[in-house]
């Protein structure tokens, strides 16, 4: 098995990033027998589908694989590196432009809602990295690659640009990834408005739990969460029209490793003057850890950066046979 994937570079990150993505690349890692691969990127070239400013691009990339390293990504044991690493990638993105076609590329869902009513004006790259997802994966021959709802259609895009490929050279080159569909994420909303995911664009820091905040902080944003004066009910279903203490019962249960039904059969009938207490102290007991090695880590930002050069040297080898078997099926090799 060879697991393939890639997370957007940005920094901030918070209680929602880490519970709705970051800890299953964790558990995947954890998972994999020996002699399997697991190959964790930071999408920095897929950043630059929209323009970036190169000091933020590179402070916010030493951020993402610090905050992996603290979450519990083992660079000893899974390959972590940036994108932009691995010419490989780029290489074969563009020799499977010549096999994509525009018509697939125009029916990509995250193409119509991101470019909108303005198409003339998107970047190319906001067009094509499509392809360029394709041959992240392809350029390792991976087996598996995690997917969430939004990403099947891309991993279909993938599986279609191998086949074709394999057709119009008469080769097996490319495997067709299977997907990885990981449990279902919580779905974490802000604290101040229970029908508004947490973002790390909300003007008001007190909607989210940063991975950067001190105990004191983490305390009181939970504490002072925006929730309504009944008190927690039996079920679930109970809470349908309750999005604040909805989300608050979620977030103790996924910190926790709990089912929601579990978290009310022990609270059903508290107020939150005791529930929030208590979520508090889970919070901060969970995410006091990570913070702690993050920060030593980006103490050190060389040392994550010589981590991310280990990374991408091991991913580059893997790549470099396939590659070079695409340019050969292609008649790119004349030596």
């Amino acid at each position: 098995m060879r697991i393939v994937s890639g997370i957007q570079t940005t920094g901030n990150l918070h209680l929602g990033n880490y519970l709705g993505a970051i800890r299953n690349w964790v558990a995947m890692q954890d998972a994999m027998a020996p002699g399997d691969d697991c190959l964790f990127f930071l999408a920095d070239l897929h950043a630059l589908t929209v323009h970036q400013e190169p000091a933020s691009l590179a402070s916010a990339t030493i951020e993402m694989a610090a905050t992996l390293m603290a979450a519990g990504i083992d660079t000893d044991r899974a390959i972590l590196f940036n994108q932009a690493r691995v010419p490989a990638h780029s290489e074969l993105a563009w020799l499977l432009g010549g096999t994509a076609r525009m018509g697939w590329l125009n029916r990509m869902t995250q193409w119509k809602d991101k470019a909108g009513k303005n198409r003339e004006g998107a970047s190319v790259g906001l067009f094509t990295y499509p392809v360029l997802q394709a041959a992240d994966v392809l350029v390792y021959q991976a087996t598996h690659v995690p997917v969430g709802e939004d990403q099947k259609q891309h991993l279909e895009l993938a599986r279609d640009i191998a086949t074709k490929f394999n057709l119009d050279f008469g080769t097996e080159l490319f495997p067709l990834p299977e997907p990885i569909i990981p449990a279902e994420a919580p779905r974490i909303m802000s604290l101040r408005d229970g029908s508004a995911k947490m973002s790390k664009s909300d003007p008001s820091d007190m909607s989210r739990i940063n991975l950067t905040d001190d105990d004191d902080a983490i305390s009181s944003k939970v504490k002072k969460a925006r929730t309504d004066p009944e008190p927690l009910p039996e079920a679930m279903a109970a809470l349908a029209e309750r999005p604040e203490a909805r989300n608050l019962v979620t977030i103790y249960a996924a910190l926790d490793g709990r089912t929601p039904a579990e978290v009310l059969a022990e609270f059903a009938g508290q107020g939150f003057g005791a529930f929030k207490p208590r979520l508090a102290d889970l919070t901060v007991a969970k995410l006091g850890p990570i913070r702690d090695r993050l920060n030593a880590l980006l103490a050190d930002r060389g040392e994550v950066a010589a981590q991310l050069r280990k990374g991408a040297a091991k991913a580059q080898a893997l790549a470099a046979p396939t590659l070079r078997a695409a340019q050969d099926a292609m008649g790119l090799q004349v030596d």
